[in-house]
């Protein structure tokens, strides 16, 4: 189901930052981020943007609107720092509240994004608006991914959010069902029955797919 679609974003650092007593942890770090300390934001951008990168494409389809939700990501998360509005760590990792955040910066980007198409459409903008086609390499690959990547978005789409929300989280991103549960405010029950009747959905949507190929 996954065209496997990794394009990482920004140079990652691993899964902690040295100091001079060791590696800093996630919580350490959001700990200072709490306080309002940039170098703090800017270590957590460097360990997570690839995966917050990956997610909004997913969700998006898109890779240019991928990197607008990684700026808005934790453009948010420094606006509340500053403000002294970021909630406690509960996690060992800060990704998946990161990537919830993201969730919803994906909303607001889809909503811009249909805007825009309409107005488009409205102004009937089509054919050649002064600027040569891209017709590299690179470029044919990124539109290979949007369009099979909105292909499974369109299958997606057929099962409920929250369904979506829990293979978003735990089989594209990789987070534990523990993870999962605590960034999504669940039991960690809840996020198992909606993998599981995702899994169930999405197979007999498959197989319907195929069938009606079939005929």
């Amino acid at each position: 189901m996954d065209p496997d679609p990794e394009r990482p974003r920004a140079a990652g650092v691993g899964p902690g930052v040295a100091t001079g007593s060791g590696v800093q942890t996630d919580r350490s770090l959001w700990e200072e981020l709490q306080s309002g300390d940039e170098a703090a934001l800017t270590a957590l951008f460097h360990r997570h943007a690839d995966a917050v990168y990956n997610f909004a494409f997913r969700r998006t389809s898109s890779w240019a609107t991928a990197e607008e939700v990684v700026q808005a990501t934790f453009t948010t998360l420094w606006r509340r720092a500053k403000a002294r509005r970021v909630d406690t760590l509960t996690l060992e990792s800060a990704r998946p509240l990161l990537l919830v955040m993201a969730g919803y910066e994906c909303g607001t980007a889809l909503r811009t994004m249909k805007r825009q198409s309409a107005l488009i459409d409205r102004l009937e903008l089509v054919g050649d608006h002064g600027t040569e086609p891209d017709h590299s390499a690179a470029a044919a690959a990124r539109v290979d991914d949007e369009l099979a990547m909105s292909d499974i978005r369109r299958i997606l789409s057929r099962i409920p959010a929250r369904q979506r929300e829990a293979i978003e989280l735990v089989v594209w991103s990789g987070c534990t069902v523990a993870e999962a549960a605590k960034a999504l405010g669940v039991p960690e029950g809840t996020v198992k029955s909606r993998l599981a009747r995702a899994r169930t959905s999405l197979a007999g949507l498959i197989d319907l797919g195929t069938k009606e190929e079939l005929r």
